[in-house]
């Protein structure tokens, strides 16, 4: 294909799948990261750091700080289904930062465990339950356990003032249920005894309840009196479990060149469990089993947000080179992506995060010239360690291609195409990709002045390696071992040690120097000498550092380490765990982090748009920001209903 020709297919693609045919020379970094925007009317709980900045302040007991652990999991996220990832073992999603910003919503073992969580994060003790047809935590101050139902909303003071343990819970509804017969395990009687306060007149342990209306409902009416009364009858029957999870979700929103996030305060019908008749999908703030969250702080006009990500890769751009992660016997510039050497094929790998769990994607290839031999696509969806084929384009045009077999449930995949050498080359390349996100933690405006933080920053990237341990999701998401551990003497199933001794090592390499290792762990260490020593190596293994314990006895706890003792250059790290077993020492889940600084990362303008209704007008905030952090307002006239908010590269 001459020279003009190649000039004109690249321009005929560009208006076909809307890319610029040509661009300005390298000068931009290749991914601005951590991009923020905050509103003044919602809190940011985009991280465990950022939530404790802004919620637990010096001083407080440890009792307030407890509260505010159960103020925040029932204001966040609401109960419903959950989220099925089948990722963590108990295939719910548990950490609590992943369930606010991706989700919002979940089940009474999902909350549970973001009270353990976020309870334990803070210093505190806490622990679960699983009660009759229910899952509750306790957090311990003052030497003694307390009940904190952030699924149910409620919790149960005594006579002095201090909050009811499961234990204290279930004796006084026994007891009173063994003066009152008739009514044991009588949901129709419970019901109509608590109507009208009668709810007041029954277990003296339950009198005080703040969270019980008139009539004994709580907060969001799918439960009553008469469900606590059923949930905690049998003493004997109740049981402390660990609901837990491996800590390490944050959001980090990473633009490049050519790419846009947009959320929205709607949904097309679409979230992680594709079931269309999900009621949560269509239930509408303030009303039916939402009616209690405009109360504490919801803005939003629903709860589930389907978002895009889109990419126009700069396939007509040098800048290309910085976008990628390898990149190789290729030049990006005006004819599009072009082997340089025609001998042998050309290399191009980009990766593709998200803060916002993948629903689906598409990558549209524009295949200018195929005369050389093709263009192989393949995907990774485990760091690069192994490559799936996707398709081979032997002809010039643009071809659809179905990513969603490959990327669904998944917050992180890396795309090669290969270019056969010769006259091969790319004039364009979209991915497209719905995105699941809660609309309940967006940055919301209300009727009046709005003041809007945009923030970017530090420009750092994460790679994470966490896979299933449950042989059974193999096909449902990552299975461990596909990111390569040693592996010696544990069980596939669960990674549990087979007896003795026994370990496990996860590599993890990053494309720029490493500035931390975050650690989650959800473990079982049944006796007092069953524990794992987790250490962390950044020479191949030559020699190792502490980072902490996972100890017994416990039949299930959960613990998060951040290690940032990681010496000048390190672009891998090796996370050893070593297991000394009695009775039982394994794994439900384990996640890792590796934080790194971003090799062609830093700050460029970005564009915010804001688009709302106000009284059935369309309103629109453009806003080009120009300095990692900024300022300002938008005014609205009336009371807002928000539609989306995207950002962009604005260079």
């Amino acid at each position: 294909m001459s020279s003009k020709l190649g000039r004109r297919v690249a321009i005929l693609l560009s208006a076909v799948i809307g890319i610029p045919a040509f661009a300005a020379p390298p000068s931009a970094p290749g991914v601005v990261s951590h991009v923020k925007v905050l509103s003044d009317k919602v809190e940011d709980v985009s991280s465990l750091e950022a939530w404790r900045k802004h919620f637990i302040k010096e001083g407080m007991t440890d009792r307030e700080k407890a509260m505010v652990v159960w103020e925040n999991v029932y204001r966040f996220r609401h109960q419903s289904n959950p989220p099925n990832e089948y990722l963590e073992s108990m295939d719910n999603v548990h950490d609590p930062i992943k369930a606010w910003n991706v989700y919002g919503y979940g089940m009474c073992c999902c909350a549970s465990a973001n009270v353990q969580a976020l309870s334990r994060y803070v210093g505190l003790e806490s622990r679960g339950w699983g009660i009759i047809n229910h899952s509750v935590p306790e957090v311990k101050w003052g030497g003694a356990w307390h009940m904190l139902d952030s699924s149910l909303i409620t919790y149960f003071p005594k006579a002095d003032g201090d909050v009811a343990s499961v234990d204290e819970i279930s004796k006084g509804i026994a007891e009173w249920l063994e003066k009152n017969p008739a009514l044991k395990g009588n949901d129709a009687a419970l019901r109509q005894f608590m109507r009208q306060q009668g709810w007041k007149k029954g277990p003296e342990v339950l009198a005080r309840c703040p969270s019980y209306d008139w009539n004994g409902w709580f907060p969001a009416a799918t439960h009553g009196w008469y469900a606590t009364m059923g949930e905690y009858a049998e003493p004997k029957k109740l049981f402390v479990y660990e609901y837990g999870t491996a800590l390490g979700y944050q959001v980090n929103v990473q633009l490049r060149k050519g790419e846009r996030l947009t959320r929205n305060w709607s949904n097309k019908g679409l979230h992680v469990n594709e079931n269309p008749n999900f009621e949560l999908l269509k239930t509408v703030v303030g009303k039916g089993d939402l009616r209690y969250t405009p109360k504490h702080g919801d803005l939003a006009p629903g709860r589930i947000g389907n978002g895009t990500l889109e990419w126009n890769v700069p396939v007509t751009s040098p800048e290309l080179a910085n976008a990628a992660i390898s990149f190789a016997n290729l030049r990006a510039g005006a004819d599009g992506l072009v082997v340089v050497d025609g001998t042998k094929p050309g290399e191009v790998v980009l990766r593709v995060p998200t803060s916002y769990v993948f629903l689906g994607g598409q990558a549209d290839v524009g295949v200018a010239d195929a005369s050389g031999g093709g263009v192989k696509v393949e995907l990774s969806d485990n760091n690069g360690l192994d490559w799936k084929p996707v398709t081979t384009l032997t002809s010039a045009g643009v071809f659809p291609v179905d990513l969603k077999p490959l990327i669904k449930r998944k917050y992180d995949y890396r795309l090669k195409l290969t270019l056969d050498g010769g006259a091969t080359r790319v004039g364009a390349l979209r991915l497209t990709h719905d995105v699941q996100h809660s609309q309940r933690v967006l940055p919301a405006l209300t009727e009046g002045k709005n003041t809007i933080t945009f923030e970017a920053g530090p420009q750092e990237g994460t790679i994470t390696v966490q896979g299933t341990t449950n042989p059974k999701n193999k096909e449902k998401n990552v299975f461990y071992k596909e990111f390569r551990p040693v592996v010696n003497n544990l069980k596939d199933e669960l990674a549990f040690l087979k007896g003795g001794n026994g370990d496990v090592t996860w590599p993890v390499a990053t494309p720029g120097d490493i500035t931390r290792v975050r650690i989650g762990a959800h473990y079982r260490a049944r006796d007092v000498k069953d524990v794992f020593d987790v250490q962390v190596s950044f020479d191949a293994g030559k020699s190792w550092k502490d980072v902490g314990k996972l100890d017994g006895p416990t039949a299930g706890h959960s613990k998060y380490f951040v290690f940032t003792d990681v010496p000048a250059g390190a672009r891998g790290a090796r996370v050893r765990m070593t297991g000394t077993q009695r009775n039982t020492l394994g794994f439900h889940d384990v996640r890792i982090d590796a934080d790194y600084a971003e090799p062609h990362g830093g700050f460029a303008p970005v564009k915010v748009t804001y688009v709302w209704e106000e009284a059935g007008a369309e309103k629109r905030d453009e806003r080009v920001v120009r300095q990692p952090r900024e300022s300002y307002t938008i005014e609205c006239a009336g009371k807002p209903l928000m539609k989306s908010i995207a950002v962009e590269r604005a260079d």
